[in-house]
């Protein structure tokens, strides 16, 4: 048996108000949309993984998702252009990651991020 794929579920009362933040911003594609529930997405090839924590590194509180991208000043100006507060960074981390923290529309910690 292999796992395909991973697939990250947040109840949330509009689906819709995730469109900024995950397509027009971080350019994810509409993958699926039955009103109820969306699906953002992408076609490039990722690596799968889950990880738990105690805490997010750095002394910051656990991120609820995170998303690297290949350009981490384009996700950082994008987000400030689209008015999103930016609650931690940019900074470079001693574990080889330069990252900021980003609430999305519903409230949720998410850590953008890029390899140095």
């Amino acid at each position: 048996m292999q796992v395909k794929r991973i697939v990250a579920n947040f109840a949330v009362l509009d689906p819709g108000l995730a469109r900024t933040f995950y397509q027009d911003v971080l350019g994810l594609e509409l993958l699926m949309d039955h009103g109820w529930i969306q699906t953002f997405g992408s076609a490039a090839e990722m690596t799968v993984q889950v990880s738990f924590a105690a805490e997010g590194g750095s002394g910051t509180p656990v991120p609820d998702l995170s998303i690297e991208v290949d350009d981490l000043n384009a996700a950082l100006e994008g987000m400030k252009a689209a008015g999103f507060s930016i609650e931690y960074g940019p900074v470079d981390e001693p574990w080889g990651v330069r990252r900021f923290f980003v609430r999305d529309p519903f409230g949720r910690l998410v850590n953008i991020l890029a390899h140095v």
